[in-house]
């Protein structure tokens, strides 16, 4: 395990624009606020999803896509540098009408609305490839 110690700095809480990408949005927060590193929460709705499902064998990402309204049960992620731009490293739980969940790594979705909470760390994280796993990690 590689670890450090962080503190945060500043909080933010922000609500997203109806019809804007649910990734993009945060990343346009720690953009305008020059976050280079934190945590976030979120909390909302989306009209349609598309998660990443990372094949552990072939090393490389699937697409699983959904064209519906799903709601945001739960929202978890990082923000951090990656390829020279802020990333935000976005995990989320989705549920149908029934109450299927749907969960894994949220590449982009529709805002329906969305509520965030942004908590911003003292220190820089930068995304390297680990060779290992062929994942941009930050350590």
């Amino acid at each position: 395990m590689h670890y450090r110690e962080v503190e945060t700095t500043r909080e933010f809480v922000a609500s997203m624009e109806t019809g804007a990408d649910w990734r993009e949005e945060i990343e346009s927060l720690a953009d305008e606020q020059e976050i280079d590193a934190g945590f976030f929460y979120a909390l909302g709705a989306v009209q349609d999803a598309e998660f990443w499902f990372y094949d552990q064998r072939q090393k490389e990402y699937e697409p699983v896509v959904f064209e519906e309204p799903l709601e945001v049960a739960a929202c978890v992620g990082n923000v951090s540098w990656l390829d020279g731009e802020r990333f935000a490293h976005t995990h989320a739980v989705l549920s149908r009408p029934s109450g299927q969940a749907l969960a894994g790594h949220l590449n982009s979705a529709t805002v329906f609305s969305g509520e965030c909470h942004l908590r911003e760390f003292d220190t820089e994280l930068v995304r390297e490839r680990d060779e290992t796993t062929e994942l941009d990690l930050w350590l």
